[in-house]
């Protein structure tokens, strides 16, 4: 995992594959494997998207009952 502060943005490498093609997705930027998989992540914009995901964290989490019999 890397993060270049010039150009915000946060590189994740999941795997060691040649990447065959990526895909974009609002902000963030998948590199695939020829086999579909993913092999390196980039988040553009990686400030604002961490201070949003660190809100998310540590909102209150709702509780979930399940009936036992």
């Amino acid at each position: 995992m890397s993060y270049e502060p010039e150009a915000d943005v946060l590189r994740v490498e999941l795997g060691k594959a040649p990447i065959d093609y990526a895909s974009e997705m609002g902000n963030v930027v998948v590199h695939f494997s020829k086999k579909g998989i993913p092999v390196y992540v980039e988040i553009l914009e990686a400030a604002g998207f961490l201070k949003r995901a660190s809100t998310l964290l540590r909102a209150p989490r709702t509780k979930t009952l399940v009936a036992v019999s």
